[in-house]
């Protein structure tokens, strides 16, 4: 049995091989079939297409957005290790990165000490971007966390609903629920509420009536005159004054008050039924009804505040000249302050501690500071060093003075003179029997040296003193010194 014929070719597949295989068109211009130079060359094919730089090329991207590729964020990759790894973050105990960037908790102590709770590493991958790639701002954007902000946008509307639904069961009146955009809408029935800058078409142009450059500016952008143009003598500011005037007199400003007052309740209640043009009547009673309330109001405070602070009846009013002297009025007496703000010259008072002051405590007559000495603070009556001590009195003043007396040696040096002045006297009253016999004066004893004079050392003085009044004992003379009895050979 002979074996089944081929399947034919598909159109598809024929129209490709034929348009690549294809001769030469000769009929075809030459700036058509000629390659360019930056095309790529041939192969040699026979079978390639020498048109194939004039049909849609399919652009090669290698980028990693052409690609789809972006970073695997979050992913870990298999499962965590069980003990820590030298190296790894001190942290967490994941390898791929260091404890300064670890985005873990920070905690008490680390895996490292622990070894427990150890993460898995971190996949990381190496996306090369390309030109476009790297300026494209929506690059790497999931667009599942878009899900979050129609989710909160969903709750905001679905508490919208409810609040109108018990608007309108406490009212009665059915909400209508087709103006939830009225603000983003241009085809809202809502009245807008900021009036336009443009002139009327029956104005003539303000910068028209006086082109002198000397006269009322004119701003373009706003399309007003600055300052209503206020320059004195000259016309179009005085024109412009005018049309100014009239349209804020009369009629007019009763027009813009009902047309500010329509627009309000709009802003606060969201009612559209007050509007100015579709509905004047009831914009006009509803504003009436609002004058009457809020006059009914003052009303009420006013008589509250003349209960409780008087003035029920007009005698007990304040008089006009009872004003004029509470009033503050002006004054010709001048008054130069200096740079922290007081007045020069007057005298100053001192300023007031936060703290109490001349408050005398545990018997004291003084105030803790009021004494100082040795780099200490104390109390001037006693002086005592001891903060909330009790108080000594004069006792303990005489009781300091003669514990620094001990401590300086001052109370040594006292007791060696009286000590020297005692020891003096007897041998004094001794000697004067002697004294008026002989006729000589009485001989004085020399004080002992005081502590400073000790600590300071000896001189060279005292030194060669010392050396004259000294008694050698090998000196044959040394014993009849101080004696005036005559030796017999």
């Amino acid at each position: 049995m002979p074996p089944p014929p081929p399947p034919p070719p598909s159109r598809r597949d024929a129209q490709a091989s034929g348009a690549a295989s294809k001769e030469e068109n000769v009929y075809i211009p030459a700036f058509i079939s000629k390659k360019p130079f930056y095309a790529k060359e041939d192969t040699g094919d026979d079978g390639t297409d020498y048109l194939e730089h004039q049909r849609i090329q399919k652009k090669e991207r290698d980028d990693a957005l052409s690609k789809s590729k972006w970073y695997d964020r979050g992913k870990k990759a298999g499962p965590a290790a069980t003990k820590f790894r030298k190296g790894a973050c001190e942290n967490c105990g994941a390898m791929t990165h260091k404890v300064k960037d670890c985005l873990q908790r920070p905690r008490a102590k680390g895996a490292r000490w622990t070894g427990r709770d150890i993460q898995a590493d971190e996949i990381v991958q190496e996306v090369e971007l390309g030109w476009d790639a790297k300026r494209d701002r929506w690059n790497g954007f999931d667009p599942k966390e878009f899900k979050a902000v129609v989710d909160d946008y969903n709750q905001i509307e679905e508490l919208r609903r409810q609040m109108q639904a018990q608007k309108a069961a406490e009212t009665g009146q059915e909400v209508e629920d087709g103006d939830k955009y009225a603000e983003e809408s241009d085809m809202s029935r809502h009245q807008p509420t900021s009036t336009r800058q443009l002139r009327m078409r029956e104005d003539t142009a303000k910068y028209l009536l006086n082109l002198d450059l000397d006269s009322a500016k004119y701003d373009p952008k706003t399309r007003a005159m600055v300052d209503a143009g206020a320059i004195s003598g000259d016309k179009a500011s005085e024109r412009y004054a005018e049309e100014g005037f009239l349209r804020g007199s009369g009629d007019a400003a009763e027009f813009e008050k009902a047309q500010k007052y329509a627009w309000e309740a709009q802003e606060n209640t969201g009612d559209t039924t007050q509007h100015l043009q579709a509905n004047p009547t009831a914009g006009e009673f509803y504003r009436k009804k609002a004058k009457e309330e809020e006059e009914r109001k003052r009303a009420e405070k006013e008589k509250l505040l003349r209960e409780k602070y008087g003035g029920s009846d007009s005698t007990s009013l304040i008089s006009a000249e009872a004003l004029k002297a509470i009033a503050v009025t002006e004054s010709e007496q001048f008054v130069e302050y200096d740079e922290s703000g007081l007045i020069k010259g007057a005298p100053r008072s001192a300023a007031n501690s936060k703290y109490a002051e001349d408050v005398f405590i545990n018997n004291h007559t003084s105030v803790w500071g009021s004494w100082w000495h040795n780099f200490k603070w104390g109390y001037a009556c006693c002086h005592a060093v001891i903060n909330n001590s009790y108080c000594t009195g004069e006792e303990g003043r005489r009781a300091w003075e003669e514990a620094e007396r001990q401590r300086t040696g001052v109370s040594l040096i006292e007791d060696g003179r009286a000590e020297s002045e005692d020891a003096a006297v007897p041998a004094g009253e001794a000697a004067n029997g002697k004294a008026e016999d002989s006729g000589d004066a009485p001989k004085v004893i020399a004080p002992k040296r005081t502590r400073e004079e000790m600590m300071g050392g000896v001189s060279e003085a005292e030194l060669d003193e010392y050396r004259r009044k000294r008694t050698a004992a090998n000196d044959p003379m040394a014993k009849f010194l101080g004696k005036d009895e005559l030796v017999q050979e």
